[in-house]
């Protein structure tokens, strides 16, 4: 088992899913309530990580980080910053599309009666719609942490395989593979496989939660 590979994956995974919170939240905002009648063009392009191959992705990447870009004087190119930058592109859509759904299913009334009290949008936003989606933005969240933990193509293309720096669990499987040590890459599978699954099984357990007392106050207020 490669523990190096492990500690980088973790933190690369760590590092993109607060970094896409940052960025999701207000976009999933902008997503759910703007009426802006060209808006799809900016939701198709957040979902193009979804339908694109992840080394088209990579290239397009390392393309604009490179020494020709504006971006090639921060040297990022087979550096772990790189590496969150392309993980961040690569996993948004699996932070805004479960927040951006989870803001737009929350009941009108709440917001507009925090504005008729005279509650600013920004107080409205942290203090109404982000708690009443909670279940969302956790999705949103462990999502991004989950799907950058199996990242493999766009990892490649921009880190490379640097031991230490770059080099994650699913390259470090690919690499076993090519050297014939299955038995060393099934463990890594493995492991990786256990994690995902955690991982996902937590956000299940949460979301069943969020939702079981959301069900249960609107049956109280109800009665």
């Amino acid at each position: 088992m490669n523990w190096e590979a492990l500690i980088t994956t973790l933190k690369l995974a760590l590092a993109t899913s607060v970094i896409l919170m940052l960025i999701a939240l207000p976009l999933s905002y902008w997503v759910a309530f703007s009426r802006w009648r060209w808006k799809f063009l900016v939701e198709a392009v957040v979902a193009l990580p979804l339908v694109l191959p992840p080394t088209v992705l990579g290239f397009y990447v390392l393309i604009a980080l490179g020494p020709r870009s504006p971006l090639g004087r921060f040297g990022l190119p087979f550096t772990f910053g790189g590496l969150v930058l392309a993980s961040v592109l690569y996993s948004l859509p699996f932070a805004v599309q479960p927040i951006a759904a989870a803001f737009g299913g929350v009941e009108r009334k709440y917001i507009e009666a925090s504005w008729v009290l005279g509650v600013s949008n920004l107080e409205t936003f942290f203090r109404v719609i982000v708690p009443q989606s909670r279940a969302g933005v956790v999705t949103g969240f462990v999502l991004s942490f989950a799907h950058t933990l199996g990242e493999f193509g766009v990892v490649l293309m921009v880190g490379g395989d640097i031991p230490g720096v770059t080099r994650t669990l699913s390259i470090d499987i690919y690499d076993q593979v090519q050297s014939l040590n299955y038995s060393s890459a099934a463990i890594t599978s493995a492991v990786l496989l256990i994690i995902s699954f955690m991982v996902l099984s937590i956000v299940y357990a949460i979301n069943r939660k969020v939702w079981f007392f959301a069900a249960d106050r609107r049956h109280r207020e109800a009665v």
